[in-house]
């Protein structure tokens, strides 16, 4: 078993593309490989196999290497309720919520869990790619660290570093990344990838020739800049791509706890919907459809929506014939109220709800995990089969438990049991499923729903996934020295660890 590990210069360096794209391109070689995040911090989450919850960048490096994601692929996730304190998931479980200094100290019995699922994946798979989190040369973190170098160290494990040309400075990034670790930490630093690289490699070449004589270490390769690239991200909200006239309206508030975002990535390319995120203090536009997404902590978000008037918006919007749905947290938001008796997702107490839907919810231990399949309900129309519901898949993630005579005109049958709720006007769906978009069959009937036009159609976001991955996978091959890679990760020509 091998393992290598790749570390950014910077958050957002590329970490998380570049080690899909080494799974992916090791898988197509016939090579057993897994991905691996020690600790993450992020919103975008996925449900596991084995009933967990992990980072949704890591869920999609599992989809390249052609595997299941799994708990012990990123065994501590963050996941933050405010500005200092976190949800900490353990092995794909809720541990406990934590402020910064607290989760701090936790970190020597985290490491025990992140070397336990570490050294499990390493008794199932030939080669581990481990992905950092943010840098290694944050030195007020360096204590007890599990994210970045403390792993490495503790895996004994090569590490290459990737830094982002795009946004400028890079061999200072690089260098200086250097300078800030400890003396073993840079000697198990074996190279450097560049990333995000426009324009004429042969203006960049002096430069690297410097950045090898004056580190003595490689630039294994410079990758491109990706132009349309869509993949799962962590945390980052992107934006729509290119519509059709004649396109869907669609807003998205951007909650400060919003979790899940990427739920709207088909949206983003769809042909026929121009989608927005709408931040704080923004305008909130006119459209066709108004989306209230999930959200981390549901009451703080609540009000938060209502002291930046999307009430009033939304009031104003139904008036005038528009749609509304509500995704998790933005399901619960819907109702008349919300409570969390217990304090899981902040202060303890009741928030007033917009009062769309006649239903509460209240907030229980024991977080909600499980990938579903079902179909929407025949209350939606179907253009193309009227007789047939489409049919939908996703996941479920939330503690939220939802009561009232709303349920009893569900959205979706799921695995046998309702889900979600249609307003009696039609006006008003919303859902605890996160992907429900993903389906192109159902995916088209909400957006008929909503109004789009049915000559507008949905794309295949799974297979988009593969593609994307596909796409990164190339760039390995045609920009990054592989026989450099084979050589560090112990691959022969077979596609087999020696």
């Amino acid at each position: 078993m091998t393992t290598l590990m790749v570390q950014g210069t910077t958050s957002d360096a590329g970490k998380t593309t570049v080690v899909a794209a080494l799974c992916r391109w090791l898988a197509r070689q016939g090579v057993s490989v897994a991905p691996f995040k020690p600790q993450n911090m992020a919103l975008n989450s996925a449900v596991t196999v084995d009933g967990g919850e992990i980072g949704r960048s890591t869920a999609l490096q599992a989809l390249a290497c052609g595997l299941e994601p799994h708990s012990d692929m990123n065994p501590v996730l963050l996941k933050p309720q405010s500005d200092c304190g976190a949800q900490v998931i353990l092995r794909g479980h809720v541990h406990g919520n934590m402020d910064a200094l607290d989760y701090h100290a936790y970190k020597v019995e985290a490491k025990q869990a992140v070397m336990a699922a570490w050294q499990s994946l390493s008794d199932r798979y030939q080669v581990i790619i481990a992905e950092g989190a943010g840098s290694p040369a944050e030195i007020n973190l360096r204590e007890n660290d599990i994210a970045n170098m403390g792993f490495a160290e503790a895996a004994d494990c090569p590490v290459i570093l990737v830094g982002d040309i795009d946004r400028g400075g890079v061999f200072a990034q690089l260098v200086g990344t250097l300078e800030l670790v400890s003396d073993s930490e840079r000697a198990r630093t074996r190279g450097f990838v560049i990333n995000r690289f426009r324009g004429d490699k042969t203006l960049l070449d002096p430069g690297l020739e410097w950045l090898e004589e004056r580190t003595g270490k490689p630039v294994i390769g410079v990758l491109p800049y990706l132009h349309g690239l869509v993949v799962d991200a962590e945390d980052s909200v992107g934006t729509s791509g290119e519509s059709e006239a004649g396109a869907l309206n669609v807003i998205v508030p951007v909650l400060p706890r919003i979790s899940n975002h990427n739920d709207f990535d088909p949206l983003r390319l769809h042909p026929g919907v121009n989608l927005r995120f709408v931040g704080p203090d923004e305008t909130i536009p006119p459209a066709d459809l108004i989306i209230l997404p999930g959200s981390k902590s549901t009451r703080t978000d609540l009000a938060w929506l209502k002291s930046q008037g999307w009430p009033e918006a939304i009031e104003r919007h139904l008036r005038y014939g528009g749609k509304v749905m509500g995704i998790c947290g933005g399901f619960q938001m819907l109702g008349r109220r919300v409570d969390d008796p217990d304090g899981l997702e902040g202060e303890r107490g009741a928030t007033e709800g917009l009062g769309l839907f006649d239903m509460t919810t209240r907030m229980v231990a024991g977080k909600q995990l499980r990938n579903v399949r079902g179909e929407l309900s025949a209350g939606l129309a179907v253009p193309e089969n009227p007789a047939r519901a489409p049919g939908l898949t996703g996941y479920e993630m939330h503690n939220g438990v939802t009561t009232g005579p709303a349920l009893e005109k569900p959205l979706a049958q799921l695995d046998g049991r309702p889900d979600g709720a249609i307003s009696d006007d039609g006006q008003v769906i919303g859902s605890y499923v996160h992907g429900i978009f993903d389906e192109p069959a159902a995916c088209n009937t909400l957006l008929a729903w909503a109004g789009l036009a049915t000559r507008h159609k949905a794309i295949d976001y799974q297979q988009h996934r593969l593609q994307q991955l596909d796409r990164l996978a190339d760039q390995i091959e045609q920009h990054l020295d592989t026989d450099w890679l084979n050589e560090v990760l112990g691959i022969t020509k077979t596609g087999t660890a020696r």
